[in-house]
């Protein structure tokens, strides 16, 4: 006896309905191959019509084997198991994730805790060891290759996309991994990537390929940085001194470029005016030969009007005159008893 029964109230009983005595004719007289038409009609109807998404294509297969494509939208197959269809989202972009894994996408996205060292760490070509997290993502372009020419697609794409990765990164250091290499290796991975899957026949189209983090181990990242900050200091220190040298050099060219130019000039004028004398000298010379007297009254008349003007104020008396008292000196001195400036400074 259960509780229930120990609370249901004294005098209570359970009644069933009364069916009558003629139920089971009443059964018998249903039409019976009418409703097993109308469910079996139901059964056909409802398996026949299937919709695909506009982002799929339906592959149609006849006991197992492949019929056809559907196209997006409302089609029909052959009922009771003769023809299935599977989905394949052809339209949609796919991505697999090396190194990481996305818990939850959003405003702020969610991130696996657990390490994935196995898919991470990788051997460059200078034997370092760098961890590198990165994204594939694609496309399904090919629906029939994609289900029946590779079996477990998924997991051989994640294996040649870990062997292109692994390969690019084994052909360079760890600082061009670190650095200046990251874009290159992306594009090598995502053209080496799309050979294999073009060979192997696995219907995928590789759309992009992105380095997400690459950093040393853990446990090696305090030596890492100390390295790179040296390196980062005889970078600077070299730029220093390379920037001091384009400046000093330059300068120091120019300025003897300058000195032998000038002293080219010099040397020009100097032989310019040494010939220019040598010819006026030359002229003068024929002229004199041709009329010595006049050329030497000339040559003295021209001398004085270039002497003259340099001497001063000058007193000119006549040579015959004698005892001629000192005057005061013209040229504002006391007058000495040395003579008078005519006396001193007489000429013709």
């Amino acid at each position: 006896m259960s509780p229930d029964d120990d609370e249901r109230p004294p005098g209570r009983r359970i009644e069933f309905p009364d069916l009558g005595p003629d139920w089971a004719r009443r059964l018998e007289r249903l039409p019976w191959p009418g409703i097993a038409v109308v469910l079996l009609g139901l059964i056909v109807l409802f398996g026949s019509v299937y919709t695909v998404d506009p982002e799929e294509i339906g592959v149609v297969l006849r006991f197992g084997a492949y019929v056809r494509d559907a196209p997006p939208g409302l089609n029909f197959k052959l009922p009771l198991g003769v023809e299935s269809v599977v989905k394949v989202p052809v339209e949609r972009q796919l991505k697999e994730e090396f190194g990481f894994r996305t818990v939850r996408a959003g405003e702020r996205t969610e991130y696996s805790e657990r390490a994935f060292d196995e898919e991470s760490l990788m051997l460059t070509g200078d034997l370092n060891i760098a961890d590198v997290e990165w994204v594939v993502q694609y496309r399904i372009v090919d629906a029939y290759e994609f289900l029946f020419k590779v079996r477990g697609v998924r997991d051989t794409f994640r294996a040649m996309s870990e062997a292109v990765v692994r390969e690019a990164v084994g052909d360079r250091t760890v600082n061009e991994v670190l650095t200046i290499g990251r874009q290159e290796i992306a594009s090598l991975v995502e053209q080496g990537l799309q050979e294999l899957c073009d060979q192997y026949e696995t219907g995928l189209k590789v759309e992009q390929v992105v380095l997400q983090n690459v950093n040393p181990p853990e446990r090696v990242k305090p030596s890492f940085n100390a390295v790179n900050q040296a390196q980062q200091e005889r970078e600077e220190r070299i730029n220093t001194a390379q920037r001091e040298y384009n400046q000093a050099i330059p300068r120091a060219r120019g300025e003897a470029q300058q000195t032998i130019e000038r002293a080219e000039g010099y040397a020009l004028d100097r032989v310019n005016r040494a010939e220019g004398d040598a010819a006026r000298f030359v002229a003068l010379y024929e002229e004199y030969r041709q009329a010595p007297e006049v050329t030497r009254k000339r040559l003295y008349l021209e001398t004085l009007g270039r002497v003259l003007p340099k001497a001063g104020k000058k007193v000119v008396v006549d040579e015959d005159v004698r005892g001629l008292l000192p005057l005061l000196d013209l040229q504002g001195r006391p007058a000495t008893s040395g003579g008078s400036p005519a006396s001193r400074e007489g000429g013709r």
